[in-house]
């Protein structure tokens, strides 16, 4: 005899997916301020996806207040704050094997809108900013997705012209990884 559509056994209800949380990275260096960056990130855009070249700026950036930038060379990106508050994340291509970026705490010395390298060929530098007085700046540049530099610090072109109008001499720069 065969079993009708009453006989036949439901499936058990699925249960929801556990939810695993990514390993946190081990960082050769860190205050904090690189994975605190991270949490604002994820609750200011949600769940941080970026592809290389990708960014995101918040809807409301306050018009005053002091910016400080955060670099995580662990995860390739960039965080903006203004006044405190989380105004921007990027993807970044920072310094290769052999030439990574320093850590360290930092300050923006010199700002250029045409900016060029004075070590690399007259390397083009859209939107330098110096941090080091040997030529260390983040500015426009290739986002291969991977650390590819000689140690700057390279940004997607309309996040680098962003950045460069929202801070001064003396903005507050931090590299952690």
């Amino acid at each position: 005899m065969l079993a009708g559509c009453a006989s036949v056994p439901q499936p058990a209800p699925l249960a929801p997916p556990a939810v695993v949380e990514a390993p946190k990275p081990k960082y050769r260096w860190t205050n904090g301020y690189a994975p605190a960056a991270h949490e604002a990130a994820v609750a200011e855009f949600g769940a941080l996806a970026l592809k290389p070249g990708d960014y995101h700026w918040a809807a409301d950036v306050p018009a005053a207040g002091e910016a400080k930038v955060v670099i995580d060379l662990m995860a390739q990106t960039m965080y903006v704050y203004r006044a405190d508050k989380l105004v921007g994340v990027s993807t970044i291509s920072s310094g290769k094997k052999g030439k990574e970026t320093q850590l360290g705490f930092w300050k923006v010395l010199i700002k250029k809108r045409k900016g060029f390298s004075r070590k690399y060929d007259n390397a083009p530098m859209p939107f330098m900013q110096m941090y080091d007085s040997k030529g260390l700046a983040f500015h426009a540049g290739a986002l291969p997705g991977y650390p590819a530099s000689h140690g700057c610090v390279r940004l997607p072109i309309k996040f680098a012209e962003r950045l460069f109008g929202m801070t001064r001499i003396g903005t507050k720069v931090v590299i952690e990884g």
